[in-house]
């Protein structure tokens, strides 16, 4: 019994496929041929990719406004620093009058000077770190408000030009290769911003533009049409 209820369910299988079988042959004998163009077949028409590259940390520094705040906040600093290299100066002079005195001083007199630049030392490499986190966090904070401006920049500057995509090469992890420089819209992302901002270029200096900061997050893109994430590694020296 039970043999013969697998061979009448095969069997049926079987006569299902053939029947599936015969009816596409014969619907596809009736069928209309194929159009030869594909110009009226329905299908929707894809628009070439527009792509564009952006070195995106140089560019917030090299606008007029990011070189302007670089240079205040180096002016705000070097006091600081000023400080520390005069405390640095400080212990090397003490070094080299402990090496001048050699064996004329007494064994009290050689520990008593050695503590004194050892606690020194110790001073000056807590007050340093102090003010490199200090500046660190300083220069973060104004890189990211300059870059949240910045971005909004390159936001309507991208939807403007109808680029379907901008890609960030600001570090070495970026996915671009190679690409033409007719794609860099770096120089007019800041030229815009330059514009908008209203912020004058810098006069020249010896001292240059000090490199972006490393930001420790991206900065928020807010509610642009595309879809753009700048990079958070570390900012290089503009790069023209």
């Amino acid at each position: 019994m039970k043999r013969s209820l697998t061979f009448a369910c095969l069997l049926a299988s079987a006569t299902g496929v053939g029947f599936i079988a015969s009816t596409s042959s014969a619907l596809a004998q009736t069928a209309p041929a194929p159009a030869e163009s594909t110009a009226t077949s329905g299908l929707p028409a894809f628009n070439t990719p527009k792509i564009a590259i952006i070195a995106f940390q140089q560019a917030v520094a090299a606008t007029n406004e990011g070189q302007r705040n670089f240079a205040q906040l180096r002016v705000k600093f070097e006091p600081k620093q000023n400080q520390l290299k005069s405390e640095s100066d400080e212990i090397d002079s003490l070094k080299k009058q402990l090496q001048d005195a050699g064996s004329t001083l007494s064994e009290p007199e050689r520990d008593s000077r050695l503590r004194t630049i050892d606690e020194k030392t110790k001073s000056l490499q807590r007050a340093a770190e102090d003010a490199q986190n200090e500046a660190s966090n300083a220069m973060n904070d104004m890189y990211q408000q300059l870059a949240q401006k910045v971005y909004a920049v390159l936001d309507a500057y991208a939807n403007q030009s109808k680029f379907t995509l901008v890609l960030d090469t600001s570090t070495q992890q970026t996915p671009v290769l190679w690409a033409s420089n007719s794609t860099d819209i770096t120089k007019a992302v800041v030229d815009a911003y330059n514009v908008k901002s209203g912020v004058p270029a810098q006069p020249a200096s010896g001292g240059g533009v000090p490199a972006a900061p490393r930001p420790s997050t991206a900065p928020h893109t807010g509610t642009g049409t595309g879809t753009t994430h700048p990079s958070t590694t570390k900012p290089a020296t503009p790069q023209q």
